[in-house]
């Protein structure tokens, strides 16, 4: 399977019976204990960038870029706290439910700014570019690509989570491949951290900050990398 054959299949998944699972993942309703621990583990993850973020003391002078914004776990906090937030996603379902939890939450429709569009095809500049849990989806050569081209978009920062390719994990991996279910709609590629770290260094940033989400479910490594 090649990558553009990977894309279509996330944004057909995400537009469709993956739609409704990670939207019951990602919401506060009643889930089976696998997705309480992956809506747990990604929350983690979510929390820990805000964390960074925060301790910056600058959130309202920046302007973030969130690809692969999903509902909108990230972007919505971001622009309660008063960062300008450009948040986009493959998926114009998720999208949709992005818009409809920020009305909710926030009362206004400016801030975050939603658009359906391919992490490829993002454009602009921004203070720091966000990418989450998104190039599970992807094998390393495409996630070399759309991290060069983030990387691109960043004017200080780029921060970045991806499955980490280890023994362990590359084992539970393999035992899963086993037990396939509805579920399971798109392929999970897992990423050696030297592999990500040298795209990084390559586009001028070298990493400042990490951090890993370890659930029973969920693992998530977590890069944040400063231009150099």
């Amino acid at each position: 399977m090649n990558a553009t054959d990977d894309k279509t299949i996330v944004k057909n998944y995400f537009n469709s019976t993956g739609f409704d699972r990670w939207r019951r993942i990602y919401g506060d309703g009643e889930v089976n204990k696998i997705q309480l621990d992956i809506r747990n583990g990604h929350q983690q993850t979510v929390d820990t960038v805000l964390s960074w973020l925060k301790a910056d003391n600058n959130l309202a002078e920046i302007s973030i870029c969130d690809a692969g914004c999903g509902v909108g776990s990230l972007s919505i906090p971001l622009a309660a706290d008063n960062a300008k937030v450009y948040a986009s996603d493959i998926s114009d379902k998720m999208v949709g439910e992005a818009k409809d939890r920020a009305l909710e939450t926030l009362g206004q429709k400016e801030n975050p700014t939603f658009a359906v569009q391919d992490l490829e095809a993002l454009s602009g500049s921004y203070h720091t570019v966000i990418c989450l849990d998104v190039l599970i989806h992807y094998p390393q050569e495409k996630a070399d690509e759309m991290i060069s081209h983030l990387s691109s978009l960043a004017q200080s920062r780029v921060i970045l989570s991806f499955a980490p390719k280890t023994f362990a994990l590359s084992i539970l991996k393999k035992i899963g491949s086993f037990f396939p279910g509805p579920s399971k709609a798109t392929r999970a590629y897992l990423h050696r951290e030297v592999d990500v770290v040298k795209i990084l260094e390559k586009n001028g940033y070298f990493v400042e900050r990490q951090s890993m989400t370890r659930t029973r479910f969920y693992f998530s490594r977590i890069l944040e990398a400063t231009r150099k």
